[in-house]
């Protein structure tokens, strides 16, 4: 009966437009780390193997080929951790590990 109501007096329904938020994701803070890595160091990431959500914004671990070898499995790799704020600002990073491709987590 109140839909009758709406449709008469030439009202529709409308549903709440998503608030912007000054917070991003987890795939936004991923994003933003890898991309502000890569032109501070010039490499390639490979790829993000940890996110963590912090009190001023993210650390998230980001895997970058540092020296790229034939074959592939003996490339170094490295794992950097890097601190973004919320606007996806990078704050600070850091290389935390350095390993072989084909070599296994210990």
């Amino acid at each position: 009966m109140a839909e009758n109501r709406r449709a008469r007096s030439g009202q529709t329904a409308k549903t709440a437009a998503p608030r912007p938020s000054s917070r991003r994701g987890p795939e936004d803070a991923a994003r933003a780390a890898c991309e502000s890595l890569e032109r501070l160091i010039r490499h390639a990431a490979e790829g993000v193997s940890a996110v963590r959500r912090k009190d001023d914004g993210w650390c998230v671990v980001v895997d970058v080929l540092e020296v790229p070898r034939i074959p592939d499995t003996t490339s170094l790799l490295a794992s950097y951790e890097v601190q973004i704020d919320d606007r996806g600002e990078l704050m600070e990073y850091s290389r935390v590990r350095r390993y072989r491709r084909g070599s296994a987590d210990e």
